[in-house]
């Protein structure tokens, strides 16, 4: 999987738990966007984007179609570079960003364990890479189809592997590019649990880019809704968890977001 090659501080220039708070609990910063924008060619996409995120903290990112989510998605994992502006990384997450796309992108030819080793290339060989493989698997609920082709599993099973290759080379930073929007709506709702549950586990920093402002409310500790490629929105989601699907206290979050999207 693509890995973030920026340096630490280098920037590219032109049991109901309590809520987890907007700040990480070490106080330390994951990424900050100042002044980023992006151009490709006359098209202006992303302009003056400030954004300072906190190590630890589950990010959604949502707007209309075209507005520069998954552009800046690009950026922070190192697949694009700003054209104005900078990015800087935290010292821990230097080099350690992974993708995770819209489609599960798994090898046909390679068995499912297999797919989870790509994500360890230059990490681990071998029988180190087969146990860290099988580990993962287990986490995401595949440890008895690690040695099935992909071809034999469902949309949310192929998910569910690139989730697991994402993740096992152990990132600091997870940017997620619509991975679940192809699902159906129960699979869907399993695919949040499990990633919340992991996140809870890891405590990487999350960045979610969705088109669903209820998955984005769910999930996140903070939302920013992007409009004509700047941040038009920033709101916490002070909600404890586990969070309860159609509470009071989401559906008011939701409400409020459709009404920025839609006013």
């Amino acid at each position: 999987m693509p890995a973030a090659s920026l340096t630490a501080v280098r920037a590219f220039v032109a049991t109901p738990t309590p809520a987890r708070p907007t700040r990480s609990v070490e106080g330390r910063r994951a990424f900050a966007f100042k002044g980023a924008g992006k151009r490709f060619g006359d098209k202006l996409v992303l302009d003056g984007i400030d954004l300072d995120v906190p190590a630890g903290q589950f990010l959604a990112v949502i707007g209309k179609s075209g507005c520069g989510k998954s552009t800046l998605l690009r950026l922070l994992a190192g697949l694009d570079r700003p054209t104005a502006g900078s990015l800087t990384l935290g010292a821990e997450e230097e080099g350690r960003t992974r993708f995770m796309f819209q489609e599960p992108r798994l090898l046909p030819w390679a068995s499912v364990a297999k797919n989870v080793e790509v994500g360890l290339t230059g990490l681990a060989a071998g029988r180190e890479a087969r146990q860290r493989a099988l580990a993962l698997l287990g986490k995401v609920g595949l440890a008895d189809r690690a040695d099935e082709w992909p071809s034999v599993l469902s949309g949310g099973q192929k998910q569910r592997v690139a989730l697991a290759r994402a993740l096992v080379g152990q990132p600091r930073i997870l940017a997620l590019d619509e991975p679940l929007g192809a699902l159906d709506a129960l699979t869907r709702i399993e695919m949040q649990q499990l990633l919340e549950r992991i996140w809870l586990d890891q405590k990487f920093t999350a960045v979610l880019v969705t088109h669903d402002v209820a998955e984005a409310v769910a999930l996140a500790d903070r939302v920013v809704v992007i409009g004509e490629g700047r941040i038009a929105l920033d709101l916490d989601v002070p909600v404890a968890r586990p969070r309860r699907r159609g509470s009071v206290e989401l559906a008011s979050i939701e409400g409020r977001i459709l009404d920025h999207l839609f006013a």
